[in-house]
């Protein structure tokens, strides 16, 4: 079975749109992804139906409401194997999951002259927390390099995940040069060292089939409006004996068991960690995407996505452009980012808007990745299940024109 793109494009009404009087070409769905008619109906249904808070009224109504969004909590614990719904907590997002890890487990557990290990290609979301934290315990932070293939340079595990690492924080798929990263391989070096292993699935979650059990990670975050879901929601799957023994992330109504003038104890994981009113629909509509994505099949969006790319990237060379990231399209994701000599990205997307096509230009929140690939910037194309070749085709056309401006 592969994807009917065409009559998939029909779930997405943006498609309807125009920009500038062309038709909306949509290649950024690495920054947010559109979104189809059974999640948006599915949180109008909540809202319109089952609307009430959670976990808290015994009458029928926040009884519907807490079985949607439990329901959904389900959902997003089998779309990346876990096994025990407990383990997934509903935050707003990979950056609000990966905040909470560092507050909670990584606050209690790192102390001065312990090590946490990020990569050379992190998003500033698995970078910028853990920068934080060492710079409160007087920790260092050390980073994994990256080769001029854009793959991590897993060779050097050994010198970099010493008897002082705790933490070793690593993407499973880069936002910039779509490299999916070897994260089991990082898992048994840090779990040998006696470190713990933090995954900012963000990019990968949308696009690749996971499994936390085979990756065998310790933490795993990812969002919801990468993956055809509302914004406003994300998942973090944690170890449940490590959630168990981890401190609360935020205090208030929901995470307690009892309240004293003086003292409070906590309710069970995974509500320990989820204070105050949920984003309940956001969550139901989360779990509408997930419903939506298993019934396309991961693994036929993933060969659609290798197919767009190989075609994306071989497209976009003969243009002229270099395009940064492995060549291998089995370790790669569904991501160009690339640059033409003659025009400079901001320039190029500006342009490209005027022929209805969307992509991303900038630094794509990987400042020290542009360093290290000696950019200030790139344009980036991003496919997804609704992309097809014919935009593509689009895209390089128009860069032909961007040229034009600047012969």
């Amino acid at each position: 079975m592969s994807l009917d793109v065409e009559s998939l494009r029909k779930d997405f009404p943006i498609f309807e749109t125009q920009v500038h009087g062309k038709p909306l070409i949509y290649l950024d769905s690495a920054s947010s992804s559109q979104k189809p008619r059974q999640v948006v109906d599915r949180m109008v249904r909540f809202y319109e139906t089952e609307y009430a808070n959670v976990h808290r009224g015994v009458y029928d109504l926040s009884e519907r409401a807490t079985a949607a969004y439990e329901g959904a909590r389900a959902a997003c614990a089998r779309f990346v194997g876990a096994r025990d719904p407990r383990s997934i907590i509903f935050t707003r997002g990979t950056t609000e999951g990966i905040n909470l890890v560092r507050f909670t487990w990584a606050r209690a557990n790192v102390k001065a002259g312990d090590e946490i290990l990020v990569t050379e290609m992190e998003h500033h979301s698995n970078l910028v927390p853990w920068q934080l934290l060492a710079q409160e315990v007087g920790a260092s932070l050390r980073h994994l390099p990256v080769d001029d293939e854009g793959l991590l340079r897993i060779d050097l595990l050994d010198e970099y995940i010493t008897e002082r690492t705790k933490v070793v924080a690593v993407s499973l798929m880069s936002n910039v040069l779509g490299t999916i990263n070897p994260v089991r391989a990082l898992a048994d070096a840090a779990h040998a060292a006696g470190a713990r292993i933090v995954v900012d699935a963000a990019q990968a979650a949308p696009h690749i089939p996971i499994d936390v059990n085979e990756l065998d990670v310790d933490f795993l975050a990812y969002s919801s409006h990468k993956m055809l879901g509302p914004t406003g929601a994300g998942a973090l799957y944690g170890r449940l004996d490590l959630l168990e023994e981890m401190p609360p992330f935020h205090g208030g109504g929901e995470m307690i068991r009892e309240v004293f003038p003086d003292h409070s104890t906590w309710a069970e994981v995974p509500h320990k960690f989820e204070a105050g009113t949920p984003n309940i629909a956001q969550a139901v509509g989360m779990g509408a995407a997930v419903e939506y994505l298993e019934g396309l099949g991961m693994g036929n969006v993933r060969a659609h996505e290798k197919e767009m790319v190989d075609y994306g990237i071989s497209k976009l060379e003969e243009a002229g452009a270099k395009v940064y990231g492995p060549k291998d399209i089995s370790i790669r994701g569904g991501v160009a980012s690339f640059n033409l000599d003659e025009v400079h990205p901001h320039d190029m997307a500006t342009i490209l808007d005027q022929e209805g096509l969307c992509i991303r230009a900038g630094h794509h929140c990987a400042q020290p990745l542009m360093r290290v690939l000696g950019v200030p910037a790139t344009a980036r194309a991003s496919f997804y299940v609704y992309n097809t070749p014919d935009e593509i085709d689009a895209l390089v056309g128009a860069l032909d024109k961007a040229k034009g401006w600047f012969a």
